[in-house]
């Protein structure tokens, strides 16, 4: 990618093209057709992180191949999520990897160092809803976060979220990962003065309707600055909190 970039730049530097012409050949350069995927290799130049590997429903063939194109063009790290164990251990073969089995999620390459504006909390109603929070928080850190983790502040017992009011109060982006009810998120959106990105998850019993209870709860909150991403999605979540902590205030 490197290559591609700089044949453009040297292109604009003898005047074959001019500079708006070259900001369109850098955002809009070739994927690479594997065959069965078509990897986007400037989607890192258009949005600012790599392309996102999801791994349910890809053969681990499939995965090695897209990885290894991946770190060919040196668009490390490489995330994939919705990773099962047998997948993980066969992708461990080709790649070092730093796999977690909660969040079914592996990291290809060094993680970066934290260069968001400020701090991404994560806080959980419950125990149960961990594995969804550590897939956002994991995704997070990729693109170069600082996370907290305040795990198992459910309004159930309402003190032990406000034990830590100062991440709540502190933090730039938050997000609320929670089920049963998913009041949780409404409660930090009441306290909090950033933005709060709320992930129902299909934690609960037969009327919790697989997490549909928890997303009509925050879809619906009366709290002001709560968004809403699809239930058990804590990789959406992460992201959209990244890109959150990576805003520059407008000139």
């Amino acid at each position: 990618m490197k290559n591609d970039i700089k044949k453009v730049l040297e292109a604009l530097e003898r005047g074959e093209i001019n500079a708006g012409e070259a900001l369109e050949r850098i955002k809009t350069e070739p994927f690479k057709d594997l065959g069965y995927a078509k990897l986007d290799l400037h989607r890192k130049v258009r949005q600012g992180s790599a392309e996102v590997i999801y791994g349910e429903g890809k053969t681990a063939e499939q995965i090695i191949g897209i990885v290894d194109a991946m770190v060919e063009k040196e668009q490390e790290p490489v995330l994939v999520t919705r990773l099962d164990e047998a997948k993980a251990a066969a992708l461990a073969e080709h790649h070092k990897i730093d796999y977690s089995k909660e969040a079914r999620i592996a990291v290809i390459g060094q993680k970066p160092d934290p260069d968001g504006i400020g701090r991404i909390v994560i806080a959980t109603g419950g125990t149960s809803d961990i594995p969804v929070a550590e897939e956002a928080a994991i995704t997070a850190e990729t693109l170069g976060n600082e996370v907290v983790r305040l795990y198992d502040v459910g309004v159930a017992g309402i003190h032990r979220l406000l034990a830590h009011k100062e991440y709540i109060m502190d933090a730039a982006v938050i997000i609320t990962v929670a089920g049963m009810e998913g009041a949780l998120a409404s409660v930090v959106g009441g306290l909090a003065d950033c933005p709060v990105i709320a992930v129902p998850t299909s934690v609960g019993y037969g009327a919790s309707f697989g997490g549909l209870s928890a997303l009509l709860s925050m879809l619906n909150s009366c709290a002001s600055g709560v968004a809403c991403v699809n239930i058990d999605n804590g990789f959406g979540a992460g992201y959209m909190a990244s890109r959150i902590n990576h805003m520059e205030a407008a000139k």
